[in-house]
Order: C-alpha cells, then sequence, then structure tokens
C-alpha cells in the first residue's frame, strides 16, 4: 500500500474511535428514556404488536346495521380500531398517573395540588370507564 492510503486509513481509525467515544460517554435523559418507555408500553398493551403482525381491517361495513362496524364483535379479534381506541385510552390513564404525581409538588399550594388530583382521577376513572365500556360492548363479560 501507499503511503496515503495507510495515512488515511489510520486516520479514519481515529475519527471512527472518537465518534465511539463520544456516543458511548453519552447519556440520554431520564424523561426522555422514560417517554419512551411509556410509548412502548402504550403500543405493547394497546395491541400494536398483533396490528403489526395480522394487519387487521380498520372496519367493515355491516349490511344488518346499515353501517360501519368499528369493534371487532366478539373477544377473539380486534379491528385497527379497537386497538387505537386501548392505546388513547391506555394513554389517558397514564396521563392521568403523572398528573396526580405532580400534584403531589404542590404543597404550597394546596388549591393547584387539589385541582390537578382530582383532575388526574378524573382521566383515570375515564379510561377505566372507557376500557370496561369496550369490553362490555365487545360482548365480555
Amino acid at each position: 500500500m501507499s503511503k496515503r492510503i495507510k495515512k488515511t486509513i489510520s486516520s479514519m481509525a481515529y475519527s471512527f474511535n472518537k465518534v465511539y467515544r463520544r456516543v458511548s460517554s453519552m447519556r440520554p435523559s431520564t424523561f426522555i428514556l422514560t417517554i419512551i418507555a411509556m410509548g412502548v408500553a402504550i403500543f405493547l398493551f394497546g395491541g400494536g404488536v398483533y396490528d403489526v403482525v395480522y394487519r387487521p381491517y380498520p372496519a367493515i361495513y355491516s349490511n344488518s346495521t346499515g353501517g360501519f362496524i368499528f369493534l371487532y364483535p366478539g373477544l377473539s379479534s380486534q379491528f385497527l380500531g379497537d386497538s387505537l381506541f386501548a392505546a388513547v385510552s391506555y394513554t389517558f390513564g397514564v396521563v392521568g398517573l403523572i398528573v396526580m404525581y405532580e400534584s403531589t409538588k404542590y404543597a404550597y399550594s394546596p388549591r393547584q395540588a387539589y385541582f390537578m388530583l382530582i383532575g388526574g382521577v378524573f382521566l383515570l376513572f375515564l379510561a377505566y370507564a372507557f376500557l370496561e365500556a369496550t369490553i362490555i360492548a365487545k360482548g365480555g363479560p
């Protein structure tokens, strides 16, 4: 090999080593990691893996009802709308829990803490009610 090629290769190794050191010493913020973890959990709980693997229909047209059906009538399968509805409901629940947690940081302002707590409880109850209503509508217990 010529000297120029050896010099180029050796400087590339130094550049890769420099990039590796920079990447390996990075520390992502805990907020970003928490948001990513919650997003993955909501995706999994909402049936995202089923949607990716089976590619369900968004809805079907029913002649008996004369309209579209967005929730699958049984518990054995689901439409895309089922998983989106579940993911949104889980998101309401997670946001409600976060708001309830954040309300504890306002001890110096009891009124604000109380309103945040009530808002968080409302979102959590709303998520629970939506999920229960969905299960009942699908023909569950």
